[in-house]
């Protein structure tokens, strides 16, 4: 008699088996068409609003590109050095400041054409 010995992995994360997949660009922006600076704090740049400045268009619209792998991430405009919410953030939750973080949800980006 043949007995046969079946090992079971345990299953990776999408991301460990296709990092590249999840990795996607991401465009945040604010109306303040009075702003002198504006920049973006949270968790995908350690709260470090010097990290990551924002753009102004020419209709008074801030704009910064992130790359981003899928999660759900905190964050905060700073404009002209003040902490401030994002409006079209579709949710928020309360921070240990007294104040909001915004929330930013990024899917996972299927593409099964190449799985």
């Amino acid at each position: 008699m043949h007995a046969s010995v079946i090992i079971q992995q345990p299953a990776e994360p999408v991301s460990k088996r296709f990092p590249a997949l999840e990795e996607q660009e991401v465009l945040l922006t604010l109306l303040a068409p009075a702003a002198r600076a504006v920049s973006l704090a949270g968790e995908f740049n350690n709260w470090d609003p010097a990290d990551t400045p924002l753009r102004k268009t020419d209709d008074g619209e801030w704009a910064v590109k992130l790359m981003l792998r899928s999660g759900r991430y905190e964050y905060r405009f700073v404009v002209d050095g003040l902490w401030s919410d994002d409006p079209e953030a579709g949710e928020r939750v309360a921070n240990p400041h007294g104040g909001f973080n915004s929330v930013l949800t990024v899917p996972l980006e299927v593409r099964t054409s190449i799985l």
